[in-house]
């Protein structure tokens, strides 16, 4: 004998249990017994409206109505239909519930690439393998993930290509990929991620960078670059005043015609950096890296009286031809084979200064140290007070 499972139209509790009889009408006599209502209406669990007794299944679900429109309970028994169940849709269409955004797929494409997959696990065909998962109102299989980062999942599983929009960070789908086991993707995900982080320690900082940071600091604010890349950055003809560079890295970096001044350099790398022209009052370049450089026509000279320490710097092969050098301390800094022509390095302190083969023709060295100078092989031709350079020089090796 078959049996019924009725519940009053709208409500999934306060179930009863009935035989089928020979009529439709023995049916409603039988439900509205059971659920003391005058039923006159029999709806499936999909809504559809039961016409004929033979219409109906074994151990069918079915909602009693007493003559109003099917009304779906709060928690529909077609929520909670599993994967193990067999479903019109089998071998077609497949709706997903993907955070609540809606996905049409095909049971082929979630199961035919990953076969080790989630996905593949919970729409194989094979029904010995048991997926609880609850379906929505619509009958979508619900899942609860980012429909953001599923969505470039399902279309690597539809095409076999990862295609990631700019504004979906690549680690959101990784662990998309991760919890789907969608092994294949995860390689190139992992790939796009490491290209994606930026070498903090390592990474030069660019002009606009920079300038973006000079707009936001005060004016009387400290920009404080201590320890930063700076290398191959054009910052030329920027205003530069008061930064503190020391420890830098200034390799190969454009500052011509900067305004540098009252900036430390202590101990930073400006190797072939590009000063031509650059303003360096009271610059401290104390044990600076400075071999290569392009400082022609540099103005260290600061009328208010204050002097530029360049003092251990290393300065081999260095241009500095026609700079404003007065004053400037240049006390044990290493200037072997650089170009000093027509250098104003009136009162300079260049004792114990290394000028091995150093052009230092045209240069006036009035008042300058050159106390225990290495002069061997310097130009000394052209010199505008030879005379009293050769008594200021005590010790030429």
């Amino acid at each position: 004998m078959m049996r019924l499972n009725i519940f009053l139209n709208g409500s999934d509790k306060g179930g009863q249990v009935i035989a089928v009889g020979q009529t439709l009408s023995d049916v409603l006599e039988a439900a509205s017994q059971k659920l003391n209502v005058t039923a006159k209406i029999l709806y499936t669990a999909k809504g559809g409206q039961v016409d004929d007794v033979n219409l109906l299944r074994d151990d069918e679900v079915i909602y009693v109505s007493q003559g109003e429109d099917f009304i779906p309970p709060a928690n529909n028994t077609k929520d909670q239909t599993y994967l193990s169940q067999p479903r019109e849709n089998d071998v077609g269409w497949i709706t997903l519930n993907v955070g609540g955004k809606l996905f049409a797929t095909t049971r082929n494409t979630l199961t035919t690439k990953e076969s080790d997959s989630m996905l593949s696990r919970m729409f194989s065909r094979d029904r010995a393998q048991l997926w609880n998962s609850t379906l929505d109102k619509n009958g979508a299989f619900l899942i609860d993930r980012s429909p953001v980062y599923f969505e470039p999942i399902l279309n690597y599983l539809r095409h076999g290509r990862l295609v990631i929009d700019k504004s979906i960070s690549p680690q959101g789908v990784l662990e998309e990929a991760k919890f789907f086991g969608i092994t294949s993707v995860i390689d190139q995900l992992e790939s796009l991620i490491e290209k994606d982080i930026p070498a903090k320690d390592h990474t030069p900082i660019t002009r606009r960078e920079f300038v973006l940071s000079l707009i936001a600091t005060p004016a009387k604010s400290e920009l404080r670059c201590q320890g930063m890349n700076f290398d191959g950055a054009d910052l030329s003809k920027l205003d530069l005043r008061n930064i503190n560079f020391k420890y830098a890295s200034l390799r190969n970096a454009n500052v011509a015609g900067a305004n540098l001044s009252y900036c430390n350099f202590e101990r930073a790398d400006l190797a072939n950096v590009n000063m031509e022209g650059a303003t360096l009052l009271t610059v401290k370049l104390v044990c600076a890296h400075l071999e290569g450089a392009n400082m022609t026509n540099c103005n260290f000279d600061d009328p208010a009286g204050s002097r530029t320490n360049m003092e251990g710097a290393n300065m081999k092969n260095v241009n500095l031809e026609g700079s404003h050098m007065a004053g400037v301390n240049l006390r044990v800094t290493t200037l072997r084979n650089s170009n000093l022509q027509n250098c104003d390095l009136r009162g300079a302190v260049l004792a114990g200064a290394d000028l091995e083969n150093c052009d230092l023709s045209g240069c006036d060295l009035q008042e300058a140290n050159l106390r225990g100078a290495n002069l061997k092989g310097a130009t000394l031709e052209l010199m505008l007070t030879p005379l009293h350079m050769s008594q200021t020089v005590t010790t030429i090796t």
